[in-house]
Order: C-alpha cells, then sequence, then structure tokens
C-alpha cells in the first residue's frame, strides 16, 4: 500500500510540474504581447529584465541546494551567451511584430533549421522519414504566413533570424553541456549574468534608457508589475521545463509541447482577435501534421536503438 501511495504522490507530483509549465509557458506569450501591445515596454529592456530575474532565481535555487553550481571558463561560454541574447530578442521582436499565430508557427521552424545545422556543419545523418516531415512543416509555415491578413515584413524578418539564432542557440547548448559536463541549470547560472551585461551595453543603442519608453522612464505602477511578473514567470519556464525533463524524459515534454502549440494558437485568436483565414487554418494543421509526424518516427527510431542496446550479449 505505501509503494502505492508514492507512485501516485510521484504521479501527482509529475501532474502538477507539467500543469505547471502549462500554465507558465502559455501566460508568458500572452503576457509579454498584451506588455508590447498596451504598454509598449521596449523590448531588449524586458529581455534583460528576464535574463535578471532568471539569474536571482538561480542563484536563490544554488542557495536552497536545488542545484550544485559548477565553475565554468567565462571564454568557453561566450558565443553561447551572445547567442542566448539574440534567440530571446529575436523571438521576443518576432513575438510583438507578428499575430500570436505566425509567430508560434515561426517556431516550428526551428527544427528543420537544427536537422539542416547538424547535418552541414555537424556531419549528423537523419532518416528519409525525419527528412520528409520537414516538408508538410515547412508547407505549413509558408501557407501560413502567405496567407496571413496581419502579414508583416519586418515581422517575417524577425522570426527568420529568431529561428536561426534559436536553431544554433540549442545545437550549441547540447554541445556544450557534453563538452563541460553540466546540466542545463549550471550552464544557464554563468550564462544567464554574461547574457545582462551584455544586453545592458547593447540597450542603450537601441533603445531610450530614461525618460519616455525608456527602461527607467516613467512607467505606470500596473506596467512596471506586468514587466516583473514576466521576469518571474520566464524562470518559471526555465525552471519547469529543466523539471519536467529531469523527473520525466525529453520526450514527454516535447509531447506535452504540441498540446501547448494548439492551445496558444487558440489563446492567441481568442485573446487578440487575430483573423484567421480557412487557408492560415490548413497551414496550421499541415504543420502540427509535420511535428507530430516528425515526434512519432523520432520516437520509434529512440525505442529501435534502445532494443538493440538491450539485446546486444
Amino acid at each position: 500500500m505505501a509503494s502505492l501511495a508514492d507512485r501516485m504522490r510521484g504521479n501527482g507530483r509529475i501532474a502538477a510540474g507539467l500543469l505547471l509549465n502549462l500554465l507558465v509557458s502559455i501566460c508568458i506569450v500572452f503576457l509579454n504581447k498584451w506588455i508590447y501591445v498596451h504598454h509598449g515596454f521596449p523590448n531588449m529592456s524586458l529581455t534583460l529584465v528576464h535574463f535578471v530575474v532568471t539569474w536571482l532565481g538561480l542563484y536563490i535555487c544554488q542557495k536552497l541546494d536545488i542545484f550544485a553550481p559548477k565553475s565554468l571558463p567565462p571564454s568557453k561560454l561566450l558565443l553561447l551567451a551572445l547567442s542566448f541574447c539574440g534567440f530571446v530578442v529575436f523571438t521576443n521582436l518576432s513575438l510583438q511584430n507578428n499575430t500570436i499565430g505566425t509567430y508560434q508557427l515561426a517556431k516550428a521552424m526551428t527544427t528543420p533549421v537544427i536537422i539542416v545545422i547538424q547535418t552541414l556543419f555537424y556531419k549528423k545523418t537523419f532518416s528519409t522519414k525525419i527528412q520528409l516531415t520537414l516538408i508538410p512543416i515547412t508547407l505549413g509555415v509558408i501557407l501560413n504566413s502567405y496567407y496571413d491578413v496581419k502579414f508583416n515584413f519586418l515581422g517575417m524578418v524577425f522570426a527568420a533570424l529568431g529561428v536561426l539564432v534559436t536553431s544554433l542557440y540549442q545545437v550549441w547548448v547540447g554541445a556544450k553541456q557534453h563538452e563541460l559536463q553540466v546540466n542545463s541549470m549550471q550552464l544557464l547560472y554563468y550564462q544567464a549574468p554574461m547574457s545582462s551585461a551584455m544586453l545592458l551595453v547593447a540597450v542603450p543603442f537601441f533603445e531610450p534608457v530614461f525618460g519616455e519608453g525608456g527602461l527607467f522612464g516613467p512607467w505606470s505602477v500596473s506596467a512596471l508589475l506586468m514587466v516583473l511578473l514576466s521576469g518571474v514567470i520566464a524562470f518559471m519556464v526555465n525552471l519547469s521545463i529543466y523539471w519536467i525533463i529531469g523527473n520525466t524524459s525529453p520526450v514527454t515534454y516535447n509531447m506535452f509541447g504540441h498540446f501547448k502549440f494548439c492551445i496558444t494558437l487558440f489563446g492567441g485568436y481568442v485573446l487578440f482577435k487575430d483573423p484567421l483565414s480557412v487557408n492560415q487554418g490548413l497551414g496550421m494543421l499541415c504543420t502540427l501534421f509535420g511535428i507530430l509526424a516528425y515526434t512519432h518516427f523520432k520516437l520509434s527510431e529512440q525505442e529501435g536503438s534502445k532494443s538493440k542496446l538491450v539485446q546486444r550479449p
């Protein structure tokens, strides 16, 4: 009976972790969009707040012994910290300049771009089935963008840059974790302050710091509370991702991601009254089909390789 109770408690904790991740992941998209639309808070300044709050949150976590920091040479993290800045800034600029549907769908292009990068520069091979799933993903994104009533060329440029830098960042994170023998929290603990320092230097060149519309401008209490809440939620997103992968698997997290993808798309059209044409809907379904097919084939290949290892004498 005790083991059954323990198992139920364990499942309850995982369900609570998944639910928290669902809520904060969807909340951060809508909250950031709300801050851009209704308060006009500058993009890079908001990203800087996110980085600082994430670092403070991780500092508290290591003081509570949630993870043990590992000493890392800053020179090894320089490019990673720079790409972290780029990926968050461009992704937020994409959200600021596009509808939530286009923003969310553009992010789906990260998988095809990662596969291209790993094939060309890391000599990694992918099965034909995996390569074929890139067709519906890409076709769906093109269909949605072409028929988007609120099409914004600048928004698409930011979305494309966001996808490219995010893909590079994800590839480099995996490589650095392996090279330095650290987990994602240990890596982020050193990376977040470096990225904060880089943005602190860059912000004055691109955005006002003081006065109207600046980071330290005359913002209303509600705007400042929204920005601070956004920073806390961004940290909770990072923390819950780490916890879910640590307590379940990356596959569970990715499968759960498809559910969040659908809810975020739906929520964007309900909350921000974004127009949706039939062709855009077809594009979204096409991309979702491609993502599901990719996950299915990837899972099958992982299971196949595991069973081969088990059978080996």
